[in-house]
């Protein structure tokens, strides 16, 4: 899907409303979360290489937690996106 903001899709069926975009930077593909319920994460959070969030999750698991940070980034899906965008 795509809209002024760019290429996004649902990452959470339960919050149809959030939305994460996608993009190819320089060197791999960024994600960006859109809710409009916090529009202080779009404004605050710039781009997120996927190298970065994987790094990222690896602490946070270290942290102990049961949550998959993991699970609102899909490569598969942001890469399908920008093939047919």
């Amino acid at each position: 899907m795509k809209d002024e903001r760019g290429h996004y899709y649902t990452p959470s069926l339960q919050n149809p409303e959030v939305r994460m975009y996608v993009r190819q930077g320089d060197d791999e593909i960024e994600f960006r979360l859109y809710n409009p319920t916090e529009p202080i994460i779009w404004e605050k959070h710039q781009w997120v290489p996927y190298t970065a969030i994987v790094q990222a999750a690896a602490m946070f698991r270290q942290g102990g937690t049961d949550r998959n940070p993991m699970a609102l980034y899909d490569l598969n899906i942001a890469k399908k996106l920008l093939e047919e965008g």
